[in-house]
Formats: C-alpha cells, structure tokens, sequence
C-alpha cells in the first residue's frame, strides 16, 4: 500500500469587515480544520446595518435644506460641497431617497413660485426691461439647478433613474419655471410681445440685443413652448409685415431694385435663424417671406419688368430673378411662359416690320446671341428656357412667310461675296454656323434654295466668290441639315464649273489649230439647265468677232457632244475690254452689255439712248441701267448730255477721253436693278410651282399605297410628309386638280372618300 506523503494543507479563513457601496457592514464565513479532523463550512449572515443616529435624517436635511437656500439666494454656502454630495449619498443608503426627493421638490417649487410676483409688481416696465428681467430670472434658475443637481447628483442617478415617471432635477427644475412662470398668460404674452417688438424693430434697421434674443428663445424651446407660444405668433406677424410691405414696394419701386429688396430680406431672415432662431422655424419662415414677396406677384413683376430687364442686358438681375423665382413653386414654369412670349414679341418685331427688312438678318443673329447668352449664365443653361427659346423663334420666325428665307440667303451671299474683308475665314465659318441656327427655324426652305441658288450663280460666274472653301462648307452644312436632295442641284453647279474649266483647256488648244486664230479670249461656262436659275432668253446683236468665235465654239462642243443644244446667255456673260485715254492706256473689267455699248464708240463719237438701243438690241430696262453705270457712276467713261443721275430717252452720249484714274484695270459695276418686286415674285412663283408639283407626288404617292382614304386623313398624311408650309386649302386645289385629271376619284356614295385610280 503506497504511503500517502503529501503535506496537510489548512484552509484559513479570518473575517474581513468589508464597507460595501451601500455602507453596510459585512463578515466573511470562516472555516478551520485540524489534521484527522472533520472539516465543516459554516456561512453566517451579513450584520446588521448600523443605525442611524437620532434626528440623523432631520438635521442633514436643514443642512440640505440651507445650502439649497443659499443657492437660490446666491449666499455663501457654510458646507464644505463634497460634504453635502456625502449627506445625499448616507440619505439614499437609507432608503430616504423618494422622501428627500419630494422635499427638494417642494423647495425649488416655493422659490420659483415666489419669483413670479417680479413680474407683476411693476406693470408699467418697458418692454424692453421686462425681457431683461426675464432672461436674468431664467438665466439665475438655470444656474441654480446645475448647482443644486451636483449636490443631489447620488439621488439623480439612483433613485430618479431608477423610477421611469419620475422627471430628473434637471427637468423637475424646468417643469416649475414653465408652470409658475412662462405658463402664467400675462407673463408669456409679455415675454413674447417683446420679443417680437425687437425683432421687428431689427427688420426695421434698428440695432438690438440679439443675445438677449437669442436665450430668451433658447428658453422657450427649452421649456417645450417655443412652438406654441412664439412661433406662431411670429409667423403670423412675419406674414402681415410682407404681406403689406409687398404690396407697397411693388408700387414704388421698379424690378430690379425690387428684387434685390427680396434678396436682401430672404438674407436676413436666415441669418436670423442661424443667429437666434429655432431651426425648426427656417422652413416655415423662408416659405413666408418668398411667397408674400415673390410668390403674390409673379405676374405683375414679369409684367413691368422682364422687357427691361432682357431690353437692357441685365444679367446681374436676371440671374437674381431666375435664382428667386426657382425658390417659389410655379415660379420657373410662370417665367419660362413670359420668357417665351418676349422672344416671339421682340423676333415677330423683327421678322414682321417691312421697314427693317435692310437688317432683318443682322438683328436676328443679334437677338439669337443675345438670348442665348442669357439662357446660359442667367439661367443655368435650364433645358426648358432652351426649349421653349427655339419653340419661340420658330413660331415669330414663320409668321411672315418667305421673306426671313430670301433675306437669310442674301445674307449669306453677302458674307461669301468676294470684296467682304469684313471677317477672317475662322470668323466667316462662325457666322455660317450662326445662320445655320436661323436657318433650321425655318419652314420654307425651297425658298431659301431658290434664292441661294440664284445668288451662288452670279458669284460663281462673275467670280466673285470669296472662298471656295467658305462655299464648300456652306454646302456641306446645307446637307447635313437639309440632305442630299436639297444640295443635290447646288453641287452639280459647282460640277458644271469645275468641267466648264476643263472644256476651255480642251477649246484653247483646238482653237490654236485653227488657220485664223481670233484676237479675242473667250471663256464659256457650260451651265446645265436643271441645276441652274431659269434665265430669261434675251437676243442681243453681238460684234461680228463675238459671233464668229461663238459659232467655233459650237462647232467644238457639239463634236464631243452630239444630240445637246447650246442656250446663249448674254445678260450673264462679261468682259475686259482695252481702252485709250489721254491719260494712257487702261484696262475696263465690264458686263456683256455695257461692252456691246463701249465697242460703239469705235465707230462714232456720240449716240442718243435710240441709236444705242436700235444697234445692240438690249431692252430699254436694262440698257438705261447700263448707260446709267457708264456715265453717271464713278467711273465715268461716257459722257451724258444733259448731265443728270437718271438716263432719259432724249440723252446723248459720247466718249471721256478725259477720264482719269489711278488703278490700271477698273471694274465698272453694272448698276443692278434692285430685285424688284417682279423679280421676286418670279422667283417665289417658281418656289411655289415647285411646291405644286411635290404635293402632286405625294397625294398620288400615299393614295398609291393606300388605295382609299378619307379627305381628313390624306390631309393628315401629306402634312407628314411634306417640308414646307401649306394652306388646307391648297391641298385641297391640288386634290381636285388631280381628281380632273384622272389620278383618283371621289367615292360616289362617300364624297369625303377618295379612290385611287390605277
């Protein structure tokens, strides 16, 4: 059997008098056990806690009791601070805790209720004093509870935290001075009637105290009154002051200082806010003040000032009333509506006043940059004000038709005219690019072709095209915009010219072959009908030289291309003519006509308008407007007897040979008829019969397809497919014309039916 060698190990336990967080006395168990003895834990129980000693609970409560006191009435406390929190802690260990409370209750209860009688012992206090008495009052209460919670903090953080319903010191301490004092009616309209005095007085211009403001409004929300005491008070009051005030400046100002008025106080009131406000009052407030100053008179302020605002460039104030306006609801929708309208006012005054037709172009440019630049900074680029600006200048654009299309491609012309040294060729691509935009607005765009048209053809012939580059671009941005349709005439000119180029390549070579080689240079342009204006055919009698060589080169052209007929043009062709006066010998860049004129002066020394006429056969018109040119412009190389501006059929002309000039070669413009209105309305008349036969196509096209339809729904379908602008009644010409000719025909039952007729 193995001996067991381990050594006894005693449990020793000795009592340890313990003072556990409650103050109570307590003895740990001991057990002992001896070497071959039974071993037996015995657990006694706690002690008992000590008594109190007499009259403990009476005396430290006077002790509380007075430091209390001396705290409300701002005394020197006799107790040391530390002692006191003591007292509280030995108070609650003795479970006197729901009594100590009641009485501290009662304690602060009895001084809050004694404070009221300051503010009703002096009725006759200003307004001003009585609020400085009240924040002192609220401010020394405030100071008094902090105080007197430190001293109670064991009761506040055991027995108060421990029972649900009932209010800390803290709250305990503004639940008394909202009962016994901001709660008595006359003291709470007192206190806020100042409150509002002053800050009406601060709206006004007045300096005031905005610290005092500032806590006796801490203390309202505090005591859970703010809302019903002040704030609707304040809104109310803040509404009628806006209310009138709009109505008055509305009267006595104009806009823009209007709106900088707006600006200002919707400035102040939130730096009220952020100085002595409650938060919860910005929304309500900032909503009060843009709709008593903005939202009552949207319209009237758009009414009397928006012109002037836009009329004036004022970009400070127009981003102030796009900035003001977006705060208000309905305010953006209501000035986006007045924005549309000045634009169709002011283009429609533009487009619609036959008087500024001269700058018609110019001024819309003008006024497109213009709005444009304030759609952008003023108003942030909102797509709705884009919108609704390019819905506006099509609508005033289109309210005169043609006419905006015909003076957009003289324009054009204009700026692509060789002589413009108005723009570098980085300038020229903006401005096309400007007149695009114009452009698209457009309805009538057959219309601007036909006149563009007209006018690429004199500077291609005449060579007065600025740029080839400019032209090209100008076409390409035509068919980016239009298609390949709407170029497809312009760019076979431009064809024409290019081979026009390589035809006299070929005739100068064939006509060195010749045996009697001509001393005249001719240059001919191959023009083919259908891409280029209609011109009306005029005979004139040419020089024998010009004929001749004119025969050559039909025999030339007509080798290499048999079975096509050669159309002369005399009103498009020009020349360069040599010419001796005294002065020496010059070189005259002229037209066609005014050369037939000039070569008769070599065979004699003066001619009446009759004689002139009768040998070169130009019709009176033109022949007028050509001695004109010769004789009474600047280069006047004829002299006109009797001297006048206007040619008269009783005129007679002879030779300068006294003209000087300091250029060698001298161009002498032809005096163009002003396109008169004949002329237009030639070219419009073409416009429209163009138009004609298109609505022709398209009414047989769709009634092709569809083989029946209802008068209504053909209208319908040509109105999508056609890109001019066309009168019902138009279309309904064009019906009938077709109806005659066999293409469809009515329904014999259903006249408003249509039967295509195969």
């Amino acid at each position: 059997m193995a001996e067991d060698t381990r050594q006894d190990k005693r449990a020793s336990f000795s009592a340890i008098p313990e003072h556990n967080t409650n103050g109570m006395a307590r003895t740990s168990a001991v057990a002992s056990s001896k070497s071959g003895a039974s071993k037996k834990l015995v657990i006694k129980n706690f002690k008992d806690r000590p008594k109190l000693a007499e009259n403990y609970t009476e005396d430290t409560w006077l002790k509380l009791r007075d430091a209390v006191g001396a705290i409300q009435n701002s005394t020197s406390i006799k107790y040391n601070l530390e002692e006191l929190y003591q007292a509280v802690e030995n108070l609650c260990s003795y479970k006197v805790s729901p009594t100590l409370y009641k009485q501290l209750r009662q304690v602060c209860e009895d001084h809050v209720q004694a404070q009221i009688q300051q503010f009703r012992e002096y009725p006759s206090l200003d307004n001003l004093s009585f609020l400085k008495r009240m924040n002192r009052c609220w401010q020394d209460h405030c100071r008094q509870t902090i105080m007197i919670r430190s001293i109670f903090l064991f009761l506040d953080r055991t027995y108060v935290l421990q029972n649900s319903l009932l209010p800390s010191i803290w709250d305990t301490g503004l639940e008394l001075f909202r009962t016994h004092i901001v709660s008595d009616s006359a003291v709470q309209k007192r206190t806020v009637d100042g409150i509002l005095e002053q800050i009406e007085l601060e709206r006004n211009g007045e300096t005031v105290d905005r610290s005092l403001i500032r806590s006796l409004l801490g203390m309202l929300s505090d005591l859970q009154v703010y809302k019903d005491s002040f704030e609707e008070r304040f809104l109310i009051e803040t509404n009628r002051l806006y209310a009138a005030e709009g109505q008055r400046l509305m009267q006595e100002r104009d806009v823009p200082e209007y709106l900088h008025h707006v600006a200002r106080r919707l400035e102040e009131e939130n730096d009220r806010i952020m100085s002595y406000l409650d938060q919860s009052t910005q929304k309500p407030l900032i909503s009060c003040v843009e709709k008593q100053l903005l939202g009552e008179h949207m319209t009237a302020m758009l009414q009397k000032g928006l012109s002037i605002l836009l009329d004036g460039n004022r970009l400070t104030e127009l981003v102030l009333l796009y900035q003001l306006f977006s705060k208000v609801k309905g305010g953006l929708p209501t000035l986006l509506q007045f924005w549309r309208d000045y634009i169709k006012s002011f283009g429609g005054e533009i487009v619609c006043t036959p008087e500024k037709d001269k700058d018609m172009v110019q001024d819309l440019l003008d006024f497109k940059d213009k709005m444009d630049n304030v759609a952008q900074s003023c108003f942030t680029r909102n797509e709705g004000f884009i919108n609704a600006m390019k819905e506006a200048f099509e609508a005033f654009i289109n309210k005169r038709p043609n006419k905006p299309a015909e003076l957009i491609a003289k324009y054009v012309d204009s700026k692509l005219r060789a002589g413009n040294k108005e723009a570098t060729e980085e300038e020229l691509e903006r401005i096309l690019d400007k007149i695009m935009i114009i452009f698209r607005f457009i309805h009538g765009k057959d219309v601007f072709e036909a006149f563009y048209k007209k006018d690429l053809a004199k500077r291609l012939l005449v060579g007065k095209s600025a740029s080839v580059d400019a032209e090209k671009s100008m076409l390409s941005k035509l068919k980016h915009e239009c298609g390949a349709a709407f170029t497809s005439k312009l760019e076979g000119m431009f064809k024409d010219m290019e081979l026009s180029k390589d035809i006299m390549i070929q005739f100068k070579q064939y006509i060195q072959n010749q045996s009697e080689p001509s001393n005249i240079e001719l240059t001919v342009n191959i023009l083919t009908m259908g891409h280029w204006p209609s011109y009306t055919p005029m005979e004139v009698h040419l020089p024998p030289e010009m004929v001749k060589l004119q025969e050559v080169f039909k025999l030339f052209y007509l080798g290499k291309h048999s079975g096509r007929k050669l159309q002369w043009q005399p009103t498009l062709g020009h020349a360069v003519l040599k010419a001796e006066f005294k002065e020496g010998k010059k070189e005259v860049q002229v037209s066609l006509f005014q050369t037939l004129v000039l070569l008769m002066f070599n065979e004699g020394e003066e001619f009446s308008v009759e004689e002139i006429r009768t040998a070169t056969g130009i019709e009176e018109g033109e022949l007028k407007r050509t001695l004109q040119s010769l004789a009474c412009g600047k280069a006047r190389v004829l002299n006109k007897n009797p001297r006048g501006k206007d040619v008269e059929d009783g005129d007679r002309f002879n030779f300068n040979n006294d003209f000087k000039h300091k250029l060698f070669r001298i161009k002498i413009n032809q005096i163009q008829m002003k396109e008169t209105v004949e002329e237009q309305v030639s070219t419009t008349e073409r416009v429209f019969q163009d138009r004609q036969y298109q609505i022709d196509a398209a009414v047989v096209r769709i009634m092709k397809m569809r083989k029946t339809l209802s008068h209504n729904l053909l209208v319908s379908e040509l109105y999508n497919q056609l890109k001019f602008p066309v009168k019902p009644g138009d279309l309904k010409k064009r019906i009938e014309s077709l109806i005659d000719r066999d293409y469809m025909e009515r329904d014999k039952e259903t006249p408003n039916q249509y039967h295509y007729v195969a």
